[in-house]
């Protein structure tokens, strides 16, 4: 698993590649949850994401309970089929600000 973070105009974007399931969600977990300390919004990106398992959603709900309590926007974007259909089978579509792409979730960022 790779995991990429930068910068793009005061939002922090974290762009998961390839999988995110069991044997690498910890992964994801120790890069994204700190990034609530740095004081700025969080884009998860998953346009190289090609799948998800219950344990990376896991990891989302404690970012949606990070961003909650300090009161930074998380936002997601680019999914692929696959990852969108798993986020509404399991209800976690009504839980996130859901974009298209990750220029579309910047924009937004700015309304």
């Amino acid at each position: 698993m790779d995991i990429r973070k930068e910068t793009i105009e005061g939002t922090t974007v974290l762009t998961p590649v390839g999988r995110v399931d069991s044997n690498s969600a910890r992964e994801v977990e120790d890069a994204l949850l700190p990034l609530f300390d740095a004081g700025q919004p969080v884009l998860v990106d998953f346009a190289e994401l090609n799948y998800i398992s219950s344990a990376g959603l896991r990891v989302l709900l404690l970012a949606a309970r990070r961003s909650k309590a300090t009161g930074l926007p998380l936002s997601l974007a680019g999914m692929s089929k696959p990852v969108d259909e798993v986020f509404k089978i399991s209800g976690f579509a009504k839980l996130f600000q859901i974009h298209a792409d990750r220029a579309e979730a910047l924009a937004a960022g700015k309304a």
